[in-house]
């Protein structure tokens, strides 16, 4: 319990202290308990270099230097051995390069494609339909819009017929015929001139 909770004391310093900790437990019966943010090997080799050379003014500034170059070299393998990867993973996918591949791993990258063209067919299709969605309500849209025109152009002509119909509302106006009356009669006569003062100035003809 008390080496639990002597390793806990070491992980907590190394976190909110930022530091690079190593820690080696020996129990009673012999048995090695170690604990290390980083690593133990690499934080002895520190620890020797940095005592070794105390005596010079520079030593730890020098061994921090020699740390952080080694850090720094093995990050960059690191990087190194996962672009690798990555490329050759892109080879595979591609159905490149699998002569060198075994069995188990043939399955795994199968499985992998497997689920990768699952993702892309899921998204495909949900774009399908959310474009099938988009044309049906332009469908509605445009069928309401048609509807409408429809109704104004039906209205325009009822209109159009209306006022056609009313009296000066066409092209040719209508005249009434008026019925023969004698009172009409008598006053075209009326207009006329007297035909007793008229024969008074004429000629009698005679037919030979």
């Amino acid at each position: 319990k008390r080496r639990n909770g002597l390793l806990k004391k070491a992980y907590e310093l190394s976190v909110l202290c930022d530091a690079e900790v190593a820690l080696v437990v020996f129990s009673s019966r012999g048995r090695l308990y170690e604990y290390a943010n980083h690593s133990v090997k690499g934080t002895i080799e520190r620890y020797k270099k940095a005592c070794s050379d105390q005596s010079g003014a520079g030593s730890v500034a020098e061994a921090n230097a020699q740390y952080y170059q080694q850090d720094s070299a093995k990050l960059r393998n690191q990087i190194r051995t996962i672009t690798e990867n990555n490329r050759l993973l892109s080879r595979h996918m591609m159905g490149e390069g699998l002569s060198s591949l075994t069995m188990k791993e043939l399955k795994n990258l199968e499985g992998k494609l497997e689920r990768g063209i699952s993702r892309i067919r899921s998204k495909k299709n949900e774009l399908l339909f959310a474009e099938i969605e988009f044309m049906q309500k332009r469908e509605i849209e445009l069928h309401n819009n048609n509807q409408f025109l429809r109704a104004r152009i039906a209205e325009n002509e009822r209109a159009q017929q209306s006022m056609s119909l009313m009296p000066g509302g066409g092209d040719y106006e209508l005249v009434p015929s008026q019925s023969f009356d004698s009172r009409n009669y008598f006053q075209v006569n009326a207009l006329q001139p007297n035909n007793q003062y008229s024969r008074q100035d004429q000629t009698p003809l005679q037919l030979v």
